[in-house]
């Protein structure tokens, strides 16, 4: 099993910054991809950052060059640096893991974090 916890949302004004961080546990050499997804009211949740372990980091286009996306194997944390924040960054924040039991594809979701960016 994969166990996700994120921190670090909150309220923030436009232009402000944030650190998300995503603190994995269990069986996290498991771990594919790990990344940071967003979901609105009412919408699918998408992929904000990710990274797929021994290749590289992939962004949504609507967050290419404000946010970065870090792993610390050490510590077993993701953590998604966000800069410029937009009213329209507001969402509800996920961490989540694709990772392999030795016999089936699964995912891993942490409970989410809230992120508000005020106008």
């Amino acid at each position: 099993q994969v166990q996700l916890v994120e921190s670090g949302g909150g309220l923030v004004q436009a232009g402000g910054s944030l650190r998300l961080s995503c603190a994995a546990s269990g069986t996290i050499f498991m771990i594919k991809h790990i990344g940071w997804y967003r979901q609105y009211p009412g919408k699918q949740r998408d992929l904000v950052a990710g990274i797929a372990t021994g290749s590289g980091t992939n962004y949504a286009d609507s967050v290419k060059g404000r946010f970065t996306i870090s792993r610390d194997n050490v510590k077993n944390t993701v953590d998604l640096q966000m800069n410029s924040l937009k009213p329209e960054d507001t969402a509800v924040y996920y961490c989540g893991a694709d990772w392999f039991d030795g016999y089936n594809d699964l995912d891993a979701w942490g409970k989410g974090t809230l992120v508000t960016v005020s106008s």
